[in-house]
C-alpha cells in the first residue's frame, strides 16, 4: 500500500458545525460503535458544541491537506487550569503517518497559549493505539498500567504543561528537527 501524496498542510480552528468536521464525527462514531456498541454515539453528544469554542475555553482543530481534513481534535475547559482533550481523530485513509501526535502537539500549544497549565483526558479501554499515543507523548497514566484495561473503564491521563514554551525542548513534528517548542 502506498501512502497518499503529501500536499500543502494547514491547521485551522473550526466550529463543530463546519462541514469539514463531518468526517471526524462520522468516523469517531463508527469507531466507538464498533468497539463499544451502538450507544457509543452518545459520547460524541455528551458535551454541547459550544464547549469547544474560544468563549467557553475550548477549541476544535483540523489538520487539512489540500483543503481536506486528515486529522483533528479538540479540548474543552475542564477547570480554570486544565484543558480536557476530546475527539482526537485521524482519517482512516491517513493513519500511521504521525498525524495524531501532531494533533496532540497542536492542542497542547493552543492550550498553553490560552493559559492552561495541565491537560487531562480519558480514552476507552478498547483503544490500545490511543493509550500508546498518550504514553508515548509524555502523558502520565492515572491508573495501574498493569491492570486489565477492561477492569478500569475509561483510562485517565494527565500532562503538566511547562510555563514557558522555550523550556520544553522537543521535536518539530513537521520537519523532524529538534526545536524549542
Amino acid at each position: 500500500m502506498s501512502l497518499p501524496a503529501l500536499s500543502a498542510r494547514s491547521v485551522v480552528q473550526v466550529a463543530v458545525s463546519d462541514p469539514r468536521v463531518r468526517p471526524l464525527l462520522r468516523e469517531l462514531g463508527e469507531e466507538y460503535s464498533a468497539r463499544y456498541g451502538k450507544d457509543a454515539h452518545a459520547e460524541l453528544a455528551r458535551y454541547p458544541d459550544e464547549e469547544f469554542t474560544a468563549p467557553h475555553g475550548g477549541v476544535l482543530l483540523l489538520i487539512l491537506e489540500g483543503g481536506e481534513p486528515v486529522a483533528g481534535g479538540a479540548f474543552r475547559r475542564y477547570d480554570a487550569a486544565t484543558a480536557e482533550l476530546k475527539r482526537i481523530w485521524t482519517h482512516s485513509g491517513h493513519r500511521r503517518r504521525g498525524l495524531a501526535r501532531e494533533v496532540v502537539a497542536e492542542l497542547e500549544r493552543e492550550a498553553r497559549a490560552r493559559g492552561y497549565r495541565r491537560i487531562y483526558l480519558t480514552t476507552g479501554p478498547r483503544q490500545p493505539e490511543a493509550r500508546a499515543l498518550y504514553l508515548n507523548t509524555g502523558y502520565h497514566p492515572l491508573f495501574d498500567t498493569e491492570a486489565d484495561p477492561e477492569s478500569i473503564g475509561p483510562l485517565p491521563f494527565e500532562k503538566h504543561l511547562p510555563r514557558h514554551p522555550e523550556s520544553d525542548l522537543g521535536e518539530d513534528l513537521r520537519t523532524g528537527k529538534a526545536t524549542a517548542q
